[in-house]
């Protein structure tokens, strides 16, 4: 089994790094009163547990019942063919209609159902940026309809695509990225758990690649506890964002600017990464392939403005159009 499900949160005190949000949630729960809520953050930060963990402290053994949980790859992303086989919308579905008037119903069927011994249930969107702008003006209207006796969360990694409609409805609460020291306590934490040894070293590594990410901290240390020889973390975390990433500073020194930009946000909309991943990915290349003080300091610049909710495509924008001209200018291309 993987380790990143076997040591995922079971309650708020697993929730580690996120003391003030997680104490927002459950005086939410504890005084049975909780408002719509846009729940931002990277991945691995407990987001989703935190979700969960609030359902069962407001519902108790009834949470999976006043709990409905979508995705938003699994409503629009595959298409009306998705939806008409499955089984939880084969009552719902209705072939003769569009995709975004079928989502509009089943949302509206969930929403509209009475919750059990409550006063309200919970829809949440997980991967809320995948909603199209014509989904997410949809869900303003059914926010309004049913807020009475429904609350909807809306979880993303890129709060600047939900829109100011469903947004300002919305208390909006950051997981920030986990500390190095609370990711490396709880790794040794399993790794006493499993009676497994990993060298501190590699234990550092480990940290550092995660970037505050837990859940890819607790993956990377699975494959080192079990790799029968020596853990190459570069080898392993290697992937093909890194490529997508690396392909867009080849675009800048070609000097297509708009080719570098398209490949960043296709990062963001294809992959599903946040801003804040991306300007990861690009870190690496540059740590990999180019030597210039202007790209760390760009970088930098760019990931502690995101740290501040700034928009997500105005931000990559800008870092890539300084890159261009402070580093990949005729006079600047000199010195890589």
């Amino acid at each position: 089994m993987l380790w990143s499900e076997l040591y995922r949160p079971k309650g708020r005190d697993d929730i580690i790094g996120q003391d003030e949000v997680v104490r927002h949630l459950t005086s939410f729960a504890d005084a049975q009163s909780v408002p719509h809520m846009l729940i931002s953050g990277p991945h691995g930060t407990g987001k989703s547990a935190a979700v969960e963990c609030l359902a069962k402290r407001l519902y108790g053994e009834n949470w999976e019942a006043n709990t409905t949980v979508f995705s938003a790859a699994d409503l629009l992303g595959r298409g009306r063919s998705a939806l008409e086989t499955d089984e939880r919308f084969s009552m719902i579905y209705r072939k003769d209609r569009s995709l975004i008037v079928n989502f509009k119903q089943i949302v509206k069927w969930y929403a509209s159902m009475r919750p059990l011994d409550a006063d309200f249930k919970l829809v949440v969107f997980e991967d809320a940026h995948g909603l199209t702008f014509e989904a997410q003006q949809a869900l303003r209207r059914t926010m309004e309809r049913y807020s009475a006796t429904c609350r909807f969360v809306f979880v993303t990694v890129r709060p600047s695509a939900i829109i100011p409609a469903i947004a300002s409805r919305c208390l909006p609460l950051f997981f920030a990225p986990i500390a190095s020291d609370l990711v490396r306590a709880r790794l040794e934490e399993i790794l006493a758990a499993e009676g497994a040894i990993v060298p501190a070293d590699d234990l550092d590594l480990i940290v550092h690649a995660a970037q505050g990410d837990l859940r890819r901290a607790i993956m990377y240390l699975q494959i080192a506890a079990r790799s029968e020889k020596d853990f190459d973390l570069a080898e392993v975390s290697h992937s093909e964002t890194g490529n997508v990433a690396a392909s867009a500073f080849e675009a800048i020194r070609a000097g297509n600017f708009d080719a570098a930009r398209r490949i960043a946000e296709s990062l963001m909309i294809e992959y599903g990464l946040s801003a804040r991943e991306v300007v990861g990915e690009l870190r690496e290349v540059v740590r990999r392939e180019y030597n210039h003080p202007a790209l760390a300091i760009a970088l930098a610049d760019a990931d502690h403005r995101l740290c501040q909710n700034a928009n997500d495509f105005v931000q990559i924008n800008a870092l890539l159009a300084r890159i261009a001209r402070e580093v990949f200018s005729e006079e600047s291309a000199a010195t890589l």
